[in-house]
């Protein structure tokens, strides 16, 4: 049997096989509180064979909420939390949550604040909103209930946490010098930037034990000129693995600045205005109608489009490291095992088909594929409605078709143009 379906011990936990349900945004949780829908999907993914599915983006607290259908930490969704966890448990899967804080990405009728709290005074563009610099005080709290999600992610039945360091939200807008310009001892040179990221995950060890499984989503590269350079995301990769984490994840990209970089290919920018409420969001249609292509460029698609860079890091860290970006088949997982990885992290293969692992697993094909064409669609309509591909959505508009369709041709291209390289 291939090293894809055998058990792996992640710290004190054991998967029973090499393959996790990233934490891609699902938007199911309306009112900030799990719905059958979140059950449904995740169980669905457990009962496909995955070794362990991951719910997305879980704020410490209401001040860290980007979107209405995200969770945050309160005591109202211990228990459909915990029917969610007893859920995948059934199945056979291991239950992970992802858990971070927007910071500024964010908007006051959202996050409760009167203004969004960031690493330092800016505008989102995004929302559009003022964002003041976190104070010191401010940044304690913050801390705390990071360590305070741990203990309530296991009293809610999860076996591993994911903290989420990377893509321009809270922990990496302290890392990063695009958002950073504090002139306090979180400011400054790289080793006062990581100070907000190692008092986390002191906390976060701490109140993990010895029990919970810790793995730890950092970036590799931010994307853009400003931001973070692959050596200095090394340098952050190095002292996350100094915490005793389990694992890391690695990954690129910054929502605010290169949001394509992080998952390949372009946003369908038709079916993103499509969906979105034309009162509460106007200024954002208006943007994507006038200037999108600037505001959400394209990055050409290939599969496993974080491998090269990816490499770079296996070669110097030790620690077990989770691959994530571009998988697409059973020989992009063998790949990625054959290069050092101990696992790996897919989405858009199991948002198309929740059995993704189950038909790699039954299937006597080494070639085996998803037939997830990477239009990217699923994303363009996960920051208005629930994740859906375009597959299960009925009476699609022609032009939105029209759009998937063109979406689809270009990412088959730019990976045959990949291939040929």
């Amino acid at each position: 049997m291939s090293e894809l379906f055998t058990p792996y011990k992640l710290g004190p936990i054991e998967l029973r096989n090499r393959t996790i349900r990233s934490a891609a945004f699902e938007n199911m949780c309306p009112g900030n509180k799990p719905s059958q829908m979140l059950y449904d999907y995740h169980t669905s993914v457990a009962r496909g064979g995955v070794g362990m599915t991951t719910v997305a983006y879980c704020a410490v607290d209401r001040s860290g909420v980007s979107f209405d259908g995200q969770l945050y930490v309160h005591d109202e969704i211990k228990e459909d939390l915990r029917k969610l966890t007893d859920g995948i448990h059934a199945e056979g899967a291991k239950a992970s949550i992802q858990l971070g804080h927007c910071g500024n990405m964010t908007h006051f009728y959202t996050c409760g604040y009167r203004i969004p709290v960031g690493a330092s005074t800016g505008f989102n563009l995004y929302s559009p909103t003022i964002v003041r610099a976190l104070r010191k005080d401010e940044i304690k709290e913050i801390v705390r209930h990071f360590g305070e999600a741990v203990d309530f992610c296991r009293d809610c039945g999860f076996d591993c946490v994911e903290i989420h360091a990377g893509h321009g939200y809270l922990i990496s807008q302290f890392l990063s010098p695009y958002t950073n310009h504090r002139k306090d001892e979180y400011g400054g040179p790289l080793e006062n930037r990581m100070r907000f990221m190692h008092e986390v995950l002191d906390e976060v060890m701490a109140h993990a034990g010895n029990d919970m499984a810790v793995v730890v989503k950092t970036n590799m590269w931010d994307g853009f000129r400003k931001g973070m350079p692959l050596e200095d995301c090394l340098t952050v990769a190095k002292a996350i693995e100094a915490h005793g984490v389990h694992a890391l994840v690695l990954t690129a990209g910054f929502v605010s600045k290169a949001p394509m970089l992080i998952l390949g290919g372009a946003m369908p920018l038709k079916t993103m205005a499509h969906y979105m409420n034309p009162w509460k969001f106007w200024w954002l249609k208006a943007g994507l109608a006038l200037v999108g292509r600037q505001m959400v460029p394209t990055v050409p698609y290939r599969e496993l489009y974080f491998l090269d860079m990816a490499r770079k890091f296996r070669a110097q860290l030790k620690l077990p490291l989770i691959y994530v970006g571009g998988i697409q088949s059973r020989e992009n997982c063998e790949t990625v095992l054959n290069e050092g990885f101990q696992l790996m992290q897919m989405a858009h293969v199991l948002i198309h088909d929740p059995a993704f692992v189950n038909h790699m697993k039954e299937s006597e094909d080494m070639s085996y594929r998803s037939r997830c064409g990477r239009s990217n669609y699923c994303v363009a309509r996960m920051y208005t409605l629930e994740m859906k591909c375009h597959e299960c959505v009925e009476g699609l508009p022609c032009r939105l078709r029209k759009e998937i369709e063109k979406a689809e041709k270009d990412a088959a291209a730019s990976v045959e143009a990949a291939k040929r390289k």
